[in-house]
């Protein structure tokens, strides 16, 4: 159960961080919220809700397979997020 439980603080951390980059590159040029930035947080939020949903399922037949397809997930959403936000 520790994996899982490490799992959810990386969810927790690496989104919460992808969040805070939004709030400090609206401070930092338009001083406010805009569109773009909110959508991006929506998005952050929609994945982390899916992300923790993937993780509490428990009619999953391979757990090992489940929860590494879970980080590869993770990664990708990361990677798309940022990406959006650099693009800002």
């Amino acid at each position: 159960m520790a994996n899982v439980k490490n799992l959810k603080k990386d969810i927790n951390y690496v989104l919460g961080d992808i969040i805070e980059a939004v709030y400090i590159w609206e401070m930092s040029t338009a001083g406010k919220p805009t569109e773009a930035s909110e959508a991006l947080i929506d998005e952050a939020i929609v994945t982390f809700d899916s992300l923790i949903a993937k993780v509490n399922a428990k009619n999953v037949e391979n757990k090992k397979s489940h929860f590494k397809q879970i980080h590869t997930d993770l990664e990708q959403a990361a990677n798309q997020l940022v990406a959006k936000i650099n693009a800002l």
